[in-house]
């Protein structure tokens, strides 16, 4: 009886080392799965990660190309419309010089014009108003017009003064003579009885 108790409590203790095994078996087996597991989580986190950051830096990139593009482009539109203003701007003030320079050209050919021609006026007046003893029948005839308007000219400023003169030696006879020869007064009541009683 002894022996066979003995046989069966060391076939439970058997029993019971091999469940332990069993059990110790399994229990590394799950958590040799669980770390497995935890490990692929965290390599696809990770991947999850890397491939938002690499997406971001991506993004961040573009748009950094993009502004900086943009202001390529609006630095290039500046300097374009400040070529044109400054194109336009002397172009404007080349053709005012020109202009300018045009009508100061203008007058001034006007006036020496006008010169010559007054120079030529007074040459030929000279040579009207200048006696000749030998000349010849052609000049006398061009000499005669401008002589005959040289000396209506002189006359009618000979007549103009004469008559300023004499207007104005009539007003000073007048006022001279009105000084001379003053207004007699007139006789009062009493004057004109003093003379009836003489």
């Amino acid at each position: 009886m002894a022996t066979r108790k003995k046989g069966l409590m060391t076939k439970i203790g058997d029993a019971v080392e091999a469940a332990k095994g069993k059990a110790q078996a399994m229990g590394a087996s799950i958590a040799k799965r669980a770390e497995g597991a935890a490990a692929e989580a965290k390599r696809e986190v990770k991947q999850a990660v890397t491939a938002v950051e690499k997406k971001a830096r991506a993004t961040k990139t573009k748009v950094q190309r993009q502004v900086h593009a943009a202001e390529v482009d609006a630095k290039q539109a500046l300097a374009k419309a400040q070529r044109t203003v400054t194109r336009k701007a002397k172009a404007a003030k080349a053709d005012g010089e020109k202009a300018l320079g045009k009508a100061e050209r203008a007058v001034k050919s006007r006036v020496k014009a006008a010169a010559t021609g007054a120079r030529k006026a007074a040459v030929k007046v000279e040579q009207a108003m200048t006696p000749k003893k030998t000349a010849a029948k052609p000049a006398a005839r061009k000499a005669a017009p401008v002589k005959k308007a040289v000396a209506k000219t002189v006359a009618q400023a000979a007549a103009v003064k004469k008559a300023v003169v004499k207007k104005v030696a009539a007003t000073t006879a007048a006022a001279k003579k009105a000084v001379a020869k003053p207004a007699p007064a007139k006789k009062t009541p009493a004057k004109k009885a003093a003379q009836r009683a003489k």
